[in-house]
């Protein structure tokens, strides 16, 4: 297991040999002056990671506009051996989407590929480019009358081939699932340059491999994903948002069941926020408030959405047995959408908060929905045990079992001095998340920062199985290298 990479700049030049200069000198004519960046100052916004644990370095960035010239800039690359870290929006936490120190690679940015080929309303696909950026495939979603599910934090600025190639998470899993269970085809440039085009909008396509799973969740490793079909559902005629206080953790359980049972399959979002959480986001957070008088160890913050408009009613019903029990102490209902995106702004800025509060060590772990109150409980008492006065901060989808399992530092102690226990504090929360049959990456994918958590908490097997597919499709080693093995 190890800690964040240190961010170190190296300045030193790069050296180039006359190679390196043909093949490069190619790259630019195939992109172009809009495609191509090599100034220090153009290049350097591609250089970091989002939670700027590390600084990387690269020979320039490339952004083709289309698949083709893609193709072409990896055909070159794969003559000259050059290695290539593809990048969508750069807003992933595991350090997977930016290149080492060595400058020996180029970024290929798919930002400029971001247009809506097509939507096709009666199939309910809308097909697109790899670039674009998900709160506008949202918003396109909805000018047509349909909803695309995929919602996350970043959502403004992270792209589609970014949340593919990492199998992306977020907010309405519980309903939707991750985004592999959004896309039905995929259009991707393998490392020899070659075009897949696996762009057929079916629902059942059953002829050999599914190809699609190989690159979704492979986080550039395999393959760059160009475009994607991706599912889209009927827009919900009626939303409710609540905000409950919950006195016992172990309650919360049981309110997940009786949501889904008085609902049906309207629940959407059970996000799950500690007490310390709302005090950090109305602490840090500029406009935010308690939604609640009630001050609890436990919040649920619960979305349902559904075609029916006796669904509120359902709603009001499950609340009102939930009161009675004592599984709820105290809730609202946003009356609007304007107090809906209120009550998400406070689940949505949680992770900004705790960075605002100080050292912070993030986990993003995932058990059955079943033994969450476990994970929860004594991974609190082992982090108390190992540093007294430690924060322990879980949180997020408890619908579908991922708890990012954050730890805030003590009060007063340096944050350096926090920081630099990392290895510690991931070994407790990790170690109690794979005995209770659990992952150590729920959602954020392994990047450079989690490989060594691959290989010792996967089986030999597992890796071994990776490690061939990887060298079969990419023998040269030159797709995002160093990421995940």
């Amino acid at each position: 297991m190890s800690a964040p990479p240190p961010t170190v700049r190296n300045d030193a030049p790069i050296a180039l040999s006359d190679a390196d200069r043909d093949v490069l000198a190619a790259i630019r004519i195939v992109v172009g002056p809009k495609g191509w960046l090599d100034g220090a100052s153009d290049i350097e916004p591609y250089l970091h990671d989002q939670r700027g644990l590390y600084v990387g370095r690269t020979l320039a960035v490339v952004r083709p506009a289309s698949t083709e010239e893609v193709a072409a800039v990896v055909s070159l690359c794969a003559a000259a051996k050059l290695p290539i870290v593809p990048q969508g929006g750069n807003t992933g936490l595991v350090v997977g989407s930016v290149p080492d120190g060595s400058g020996r690679s180029i970024v290929l940015s798919l930002a400029r590929m971001n247009s809506i080929r097509e939507i096709d309303a009666i199939n309910a696909t809308m097909t697109v480019d790899a670039g674009c950026v998900l709160a506008s495939l949202q918003q396109a979603a909805a000018d047509a009358g349909k909803l695309f599910p995929l919602s996350l934090g970043a959502e403004g600025s992270c792209m589609i081939g970014g949340n593919l190639s990492t199998n992306a998470g977020g907010v309405q899993v519980l309903r939707y699932g991750n985004a592999r269970n959004l896309v039905l085809g995929l259009e991707v440039v393998l490392p020899d340059g070659r075009i897949w085009n696996g762009l057929r909008g079916l629902r059942k396509d059953n002829t050999g491999y599914d190809l699609k799973q190989l690159f979704m969740g492979a986080e550039g490793t395999l393959g760059i994903i160009t475009g994607a079909v991706l599912r889209l559902f009927p827009q919900p005629r009626a939303v409710v948002t609540v905000f409950a206080a919950v006195q016992n953790l172990p309650d919360v359980m049981e309110l997940l069941g009786e949501a889904q049972a008085a609902t049906g399959e309207a629940v959407r979002g059970f996000e799950l926020i500690p007490e310390i959480g709302v005090e950090f986001v109305t602490r840090h957070i500029q406009g935010t408030q308690r939604p609640l008088r009630t001050v609890s160890p436990w919040y649920l913050l619960m979305e349902f959405a559904g075609g029916d408009d006796k669904l509120r009613g359902s709603v009001e019903a499950f609340l009102a047995g939930a009161f009675e029990s004592g599984r709820i102490a105290d809730a609202t209902i946003a009356e609007s959408e304007a107090q809906a995106k209120q009550l998400w702004r406070i689940r949505e800025t949680l992770p900004e908060a705790q960075t605002r509060e100080g050292g912070s060590i993030k986990h993003d772990v995932a058990v059955p929905i079943s033994r969450i109150v476990e994970l929860i409980e004594q991974g609190s008492q082992r982090l108390q045990s190992w540093m007294p006065g430690v924060r322990p901060f879980p949180f997020g989808h408890i619908g579908d079992g991922n708890i990012h399992f954050n730890v805030s530092q003590p009060p007063g102690m340096d944050k350096a001095a926090f920081i630099a226990r990392w290895d510690e504090a991931n070994k407790i929360v990790h170690d109690l998340t794979v005995s209770l049959n659990g992952s150590f990456s729920a959602e954020h994918g392994i990047g450079r920062l989690k490989r060594a958590e691959l290989i010792h908490y996967r089986s030999d097997v597992e890796v071994d199985l990776m490690r061939r597919l990887k060298a079969a499709i990419d023998p040269d080693g030159l797709m995002n290298p160093g990421i995940i093995l």
